[in-house]
């Protein structure tokens, strides 16, 4: 079952949330939605689940129109930022409770309440209460709620942003794996450019409203085609032509600009420049921080300054004169 939105749009006042949204979500699809704070991307997963209604545009979900469907009839599972757990149930009941409201007979509310304490792994943790969990343990049984009702697609609003960094790591794997098991298409929100790339198949990159490129974690890391998607989904080095011609000729040779040059800039990640030690080199090291396995320096060459990375090991130091090279494979022209 494949979603569809065609030309939506949502305004709040004389602010436009989202202008012409077009998107397809295919039948198993992980798709997230990642942008920064204000690109409209929670606002376009809410008018998904049905709780705004947008302006003007068509969303079809299995061919069915779901403009005047209220959200419960949707059947999507939602899993909010503060998980909106019930605080006087049972992890039990609060799993059961949409499947409670639909009046699904008891016993199988419970079979289908302990398949889901297996799936998410703590089958012992039935009888506690939401307030003695930890947060990645009330993150699952938020997840599993959303499960329980069989539902058609699982929609999730920044579910992992108030966990700290080695539980939110964990979970990832654990809505991935889910996700995968169960082959239900998912909508993620987030702003964490690692997160979209370890989770999606498919990231839609938004800002200021508009969806700036669609494509896989691979499309956009290594081709992104507008400067914004080359500046929020990893570090990247923007170089004008003017600048590529006289430093680096043979980048120019193999992957020259469109042909109308002053608009665009090329795009060179930090692992695609590599260093090599020259005491006459026309680049000099200006920092460089450690990062476990790998280094990253700051570099100014040409009266510029780039980003390099390297491993550790072969690191260069402050004040260090470098000879540049810029992999010509490796660049891509983005929109200026």
């Amino acid at each position: 079952m494949s979603l569809e939105l065609s030309h939506v749009r949502k305004s709040f006042d004389s602010f436009q949330a989202l202008k012409d949204i077009n998107l397809s979500v295919g039948p198993h699809d992980f798709v997230c939605l990642l942008g920064p704070s204000g690109c409209g991307k929670t606002t376009l997963l809410r008018i998904i689940a049905g709780l705004l209604q947008a302006d003007e545009g068509e969303i079809l979900f299995a061919g069915q129109d779901l403009s005047q469907m209220p959200p419960r009839s949707r059947n999507f599972g939602i899993v909010f930022q503060s998980y909106s757990l019930f605080p006087n149930m049972t992890v039990r009941e609060n799993i059961g409770y949409g499947l409670r409201i639909r009046r699904e007979p008891a016993d199988r509310i419970a079979a289908r309440v302990d398949e889901l304490l297996h799936l998410i792994r703590i089958p012992d943790m039935a009888e506690r209460f939401p307030w003695q969990l930890s947060g990645g343990q009330q993150q699952r049984v938020a997840i599993a709620r959303a499960l329980a009702v069989n539902p058609r697609l699982i929609l999730l609003d920044e579910p992992l942003s108030a966990l700290d960094a080695r539980v939110r790591n964990e979970m990832r794997h654990e809505i991935r794996e889910v996700q995968r098991r169960l082959k239900i298409p998912t909508i993620m929100v987030t702003h964490d450019q690692e997160e979209a790339l370890m989770l999606a198949d498919t990231i839609v990159c938004m800002n200021n409203g508009v969806i700036e490129q669609v494509g896989s974690p691979q499309a956009l890391y290594h081709a992104p085609k507008t400067r914004f998607v080359a500046d929020f989904i990893g570090l990247s080095n923007l170089l004008p032509p003017d600048w590529v011609r006289p430093h680096a000729p043979e980048v120019l040779e193999a992957n020259p600009p469109p042909a109308d040059a002053s608009d665009w800039l090329l795009c060179v990640r930090p692992e695609h420049i590599r260093l090599e030690a020259d005491a006459d080199g026309p680049a000099i090291v200006r920092s460089a921080t450690f990062l476990g396995n790998l280094c990253r320096m700051t570099l100014h060459w040409g009266g510029m300054d780039l980003q390099v990375e390297q491993h550790a090991a072969s690191a260069y130091h402050e004040g260090d004169r470098v000879r540049p090279v810029i992999n010509p494979a490796h660049g891509c022209w983005v929109a200026a």
